[in-house]
């Protein structure tokens, strides 16, 4: 992929990348004009001076040399368990990404060793959490003292400022999420229709001037077909609000891509070189990203609630009327009672995750750094949230499947594609079996994030 502008990096992508001359020419100007203010002599922090209590320190001209190397080494103070792959990729696009603002003034050397990295697919060692600081020095310093990076002036404190990695990382969970809000709408539609439910919910008037649920009721509509011959007048109220939790789950989502995209195009380096100066900015804090990942936490945990209260009323004769608790031959079969008690229990841990991580606050650096947003620990949060609504998503579609097969009802044609998947990877239930497997092969294949 030609990169001609940081908005050509998405942290989710997988395709290797080229940096276009012209942008590479033009960040190459800016280093030179980076390299004779910092001649001046002129305090620069972090690049002639210590940081944080300590940044009052002058360094001399051998201290300098060190520095930048240093400043990696002494805050590479975390440990197990690391980042998977693909989120460890995801920080380094977003810390290349912002580099190509030209904000941190850095070498066009040091940015195709960044390049090379992501390309060569190198995966350093970066721990989940205690990030603990006023931006996330601790786990950038992993990041990026791991790959043995060549560094000149001003190199290692630009790698460690503002909050890249929760920036990328957000950005990587929020295109998971725009899948799994697929997954949500098409598992909640296959539960409307093999019950029967009556379709008034989504009825396109019921949306009003709400155009984000009257598209989320139509996609429910269109996916669960008509109902001419509804079982009940009213369907139980985990049916009937379907589009508006999900609404809620794609207008966070929305919400949150907004953040990122801030995140991304703001002046995140500190201190930036912006008109020919060095300015210090508080581009580290990262409290719009941690609330936003917070308010998209919470909108995962009340859907799968949700769909766990679905799942429920799926083993429910009286709502079915298949047999009781999905079972083949109920009494000496349990059925996927115990489906839905792990997605109760999943459900659960998911509540746990949706205390706000922005609403704390701790002193550090001797008091230089006296409050935190605390983001790096929220888009964690987020991405454990993303995990466990998929496995409630797999135990509800599970049921789904099972309840298709049991009533011999037609499948509505938009949802075919989607159970014909299911068909082919769980074979069909005439008995007790452990299910786990077979929700551990729907979560691998047909709701892979």
């Amino acid at each position: 992929m030609l990169v001609t502008g940081p908005a050509d990096l998405d942290p989710a992508g997988l395709e290797p990348i080229t940096i276009a001359p012209a942008l590479l020419n033009r960040l190459a100007a800016i280093r030179s004009d980076v390299l004779r203010t910092l001649a001046t002599g002129r305090p620069v922090y972090g690049v002639n001076t210590g940081m944080g209590a300590l940044s009052k320190h002058r360094l001399t001209e051998d201290e300098q040399r060190v520095h930048q190397r240093n400043l990696l080494l002494g805050r590479a103070v975390g440990g197990p368990p690391w980042l998977p792959a693909d989120e460890v990729r995801a920080v380094l696009i977003g810390r290349l990404r912002t580099f190509l603002t030209g904000d941190a003034g850095v070498s066009v050397g040091l940015i195709q060793q960044l390049v090379d990295a992501v390309n060569s697919g190198r995966t350093p060692e970066i721990p989940v959490g205690g990030a603990g600081s006023a931006g996330e020095i601790i786990p950038l310093a992993h990041a990026f003292g791991g790959l043995d990076l060549e560094l000149g002036p001003k190199e290692g404190i630009a790698l460690l400022a503002g909050i890249p990695g929760t920036t990328g990382r957000a950005a990587l969970h929020a295109s998971r999420v725009r899948r799994l809000s697929e997954h949500l709408t098409a598992v909640a539609a296959g539960a409307i229709a093999v019950i029967g439910a009556n379709r008034d919910p989504y009825h396109p008037l019921t949306a009003r001037t709400d155009d984000v649920l009257a598209a989320e009721h139509t996609r429910l509509r269109e996916l669960a077909g008509p109902e001419a011959a509804p079982r009940s007048l009213q369907a139980p109220v985990s049916f009937r609000v379907a589009g508006h939790v999900i609404a809620h789950v794609r207008r966070t989502l929305a919400h949150l891509e907004s953040a990122v995209d801030r995140a991304f195009d703001g002046v995140t380096d500190s201190p930036a070189y912006l008109d020919g100066e060095f300015i210090g900015t508080a581009g580290f804090h990262g409290v719009d990203l941690a609330a936003h990942c917070d308010h998209l936490t919470a909108a995962l945990a009340h859907a799968a609630e949700v769909s766990a209260a679905r799942l429920h009323r799926l083993l429910d004769p009286g709502v079915t009327g298949l047999t009781a608790q999905l079972a083949h031959d109920p009494g000496p079969q349990a059925g996927l009672v115990a489906v839905h008690k792990r997605a109760v229990a999943t459900g659960h841990a998911l509540r746990r995750l949706t205390s706000p991580s922005a609403s704390s606050t701790a002193e550090t650096s001797n008091g230089q750094e006296d409050v935190q947003s605390f983001s790096w620990e929220a888009v964690g949060v987020l991405a454990e949230a993303v995990r466990l609504t998929r496995e409630v998503t797999a135990c509800e579609l599970l049921a789904v499947h099972q309840a298709f097969a049991l009533s011999e009802r037609p499948v509505p044609p938009r949802l075919r594609e989607l159970l014909a998947g299911v068909a082919a990877v769980v074979p069909p239930i005439a008995a007790d079996r452990p299910f786990g497997a077979d929700l551990t092969r729907l979560l691998d294949s047909v709701l892979r994030p």
